[in-house]
């Protein structure tokens, strides 16, 4: 059978698999191995399965995922999400949308030291919902902000989707997570911009809160010093060069651990839940590249990803209508798929053509990890919904699904207008990266 058709009933199989809910990892992995048993050899399908296990798995340059993982697990239950929560409710709460706003901000707060997406979305879901509950704002607000505001983790170093596409594209992981800090502010400016238009049309999404004094505001502040702290260490230490991606995220998880110890705010339980959270999302995380490893190297003898490339490089259009055109596949494929399987499944297909068109490596990898972000929270997929949904189950009465789909429409249309200033304007991705070296 001709291999292009072979990766052809494969693709189409792998879809079908998705939809019936099975692991990513494990589908991709199996449908990589018959099909590249089906164009080279059983013999080679089983060597080329043992290898990538072994080779993902034995990986330093992956270190860096349960390392920053394990911060991030470590800085919730110590207690640190909750302060970034309060710091931002003391300055936000008093206006119209002020607690969602406040959420936003700690979402962003809290993607700068945990780097997951869903992670950032059930924290902020456990601490902000309940407190948007009891200053009467609507479901929809509510809800739509924390899984909204839980995707700036996808954007805000240290990011793990930012760590995958630099390991497969093999661009500096460094240079990417300080592209990626101007972009995640836009981002939550936008958001701001967002809940205060749609709170000035309809005043009952978000009430005013209590007024909060000067002193108490500056108070908050000092609470989280440490954290700053340590936010300012790790980031400082990629920009300057002083660690490797490997050796911030291990410089980050002594600091949060230390800053829990120094203020007992992390007991032995909340530790070891810690360790067990960090082990089992990084083993998700590994088998998903391993996977994605497996299934790309059977696309790679179907030669569909260079065919691919070539006939959407092919059109005579301007190189901005063909990266909209990829832009495009990546956001119907979000509405499907989980955003990292995404990444890994596409990058090695749309980044050659990138490149072959002129665009920055980094610039293009922010853009995607962007467009991806739409997809956490599209539907029928949006992983940060379901996460927020299955948190809010234990509120008095729930939920709705059909509100938080609601209340994302118009953090899409932030993330929209930020994805087109970015393609405008690529100085701001690419300003803090050509600083840096």
């Amino acid at each position: 059978m001709n291999p292009t058709l072979i990766g052809i009933i494969g693709i189409f199989v792998m879809v079908m698999m998705f939809l019936t809910r099975m692991p990513v990892a494990y589908v991709m992995s199996v449908i990589g191995f018959i099909g590249f048993s089906s164009i080279i050899s059983l013999h080679g399908a089983m060597n080329l399965l043992a290898r990538s296990y072994y080779e993902v798995f034995n990986s330093y340059g992956l270190t860096t995922i349960p390392l920053f993982i394990l911060m991030g697990q470590l800085a919730f239950n110590s207690g640190i999400s909750r302060r970034l929560y309060d710091t931002g409710y003391k300055f936000w709460g008093n206006t119209k949308g002020g607690l969602a706003i406040a959420t936003v901000s700690a979402c962003t707060a809290f993607g700068a030291v945990c780097g997951s997406s869903a992670a950032t979305a059930a924290t902020m879901a456990t601490v902000g919902l309940p407190e948007m509950r009891r200053f009467k704002y609507a479901d929809e607000l509510a809800a739509g902000s924390v899984a909204s505001g839980g995707g700036l983790g996808m954007i805000m170093p240290p990011s793990v989707v930012l760590i995958i596409y630099g390991i497969l594209t093999e661009q500096s992981i460094g240079k990417l997570f300080v592209a990626g800090i101007f972009p995640a502010i836009l981002v939550t400016i936008l958001f701001i911009i967002a809940i205060s238009i749609w709170c000035h049309f309809s005043p009952d999404q978000g009430p005013r809160g209590e007024e909060v004094s000067w002193h108490e505001k500056i108070k908050s502040i000092r609470e989280l010093g440490e954290t700053i702290a340590v936010f300012t260490l790790v980031m400082g230490g990629l920009f300057f060069g002083w660690f490797t991606p490997t050796e911030a995220a291990a410089v980050g998880v002594l600091g949060v651990l230390l800053v829990s110890i120094i203020r007992r705010r992390l007991g032995w339980k909340n530790f070891v839940d810690a360790l067990y959270e960090s082990l089992r999302t990084s083993c998700m995380v590994m088998m998903l590249i391993a996977g994605a490893v497996v299934f790309g190297k059977f696309l790679a003898v179907t030669r569909i990803p260079f065919d691919l490339a070539t006939w959407i490089g092919g059109f005579d259009l301007p190189p901005v209508m063909i990266l909209s055109t990829v832009i495009l596949v990546y956001f119907l494929g979000g509405c499907f798929m989980d955003s990292l399987a995404l990444v890994m499944l596409t990058v090695p297909i749309f980044f050659p053509l990138a490149l072959d068109l002129g665009y920055d490596p980094i610039w293009f990898g922010i853009i995607i990890v962007m467009v991806t972000e739409m997809g956490v929270i599209t539907p029928p997929v949006g992983i940060n919904v379901y996460v927020v949904f299955g948190v809010a189950k234990n509120l008095p009465g729930g939920i709705e699904l059909e509100s938080i789909f609601k209340g994302i429409f118009p953090f899409m249309l932030a993330v929209l207008v930020g994805i087109i200033i970015l393609f405008i304007f690529p100085e701001i991705i690419l300003y803090l990266p050509n600083l840096m070296y």
